[in-house]
């Protein structure tokens, strides 16, 4: 009876487990999805409420699932998004605090799982280090960038961000040949599973980098 009750009890708890984790997943979907409607689709002069509004949903949350790293990280890449749609005198005050909670929160989820959602955390991570001011302004560090962006590939060789942001960093550096075989690659891959605004808008940043990198290395 004592066995039986306590297979019942594991068997409870591996069912919870599951339904915490198709509701953590369901919502960073959702997540996702509005992101890219905020990234691609939002007229420039709208972007910032959408991504103050996205911000605060996302920290909801993070903060009803403090132990799972894949909240942390769309925190994360939403703030870097609310940071980038800052204009005017917001951008020089309040912009860099963005990215600055946004890595914390990267480190945060890398010590809890940094395989999630096929190593993001190295993405953002890489892709926050090379975009920021380095010195007094901010945190930036070329080295460290190419640390994380390095991991990621090796940890996801073919996903759509890793490959985008590795040669994003070699086209910020001017190093075109070694950026266009990382877009092309994106442009190659296959749309993600159920994000098909993301998928359609990186793909076609990637272009728009590629035609610049072709035009400079011939």
């Amino acid at each position: 009876m004592m066995k039986w009750m306590a297979a019942a009890f594991v068997a409870t708890g591996m069912l919870a487990s599951t339904a915490c984790a198709d509701e953590v997943d369901n919502a960073v979907l959702v997540l996702q999805h509005e992101w890219a409607q905020a990234n691609y689709k939002t007229a420039d002069d709208k972007k910032e409420a959408v991504f103050k509004a996205l911000v605060d949903k996302a920290a909801a949350l993070d903060a009803k699932y403090p132990d799972r790293a894949e909240p942390k990280i769309w925190e994360a890449i939403i703030r870097a998004g609310y940071a980038g749609a800052m204009g005017g005198v917001s951008s020089m005050f309040n912009a860099m605090p963005q990215m600055k909670q946004g890595r914390d929160l990267l480190l945060a989820a890398e010590k809890i799982d940094p395989h999630a959602l096929h190593g993001s955390v190295y993405t953002t991570l890489g892709s926050f280090y090379y975009m920021v001011p380095g010195g007094f302004i901010g945190f930036g560090d070329d080295d460290k960038a190419m640390e994380y962006l390095n991991k990621a590939i090796a940890m996801a060789p073919n996903d759509m961000d890793a490959n985008y942001f590795m040669g994003d960093y070699w086209m910020e550096h001017k190093k075109y040949n070694k950026a266009i075989p990382y877009l092309e690659k994106v442009i190659a891959l296959p749309a993600v599973a159920d994000r098909p605004v993301y998928s359609a808008g990186r793909k076609a940043e990637a272009v728009e980098k590629l035609k610049k990198a072709k035009k400079y290395v011939h």
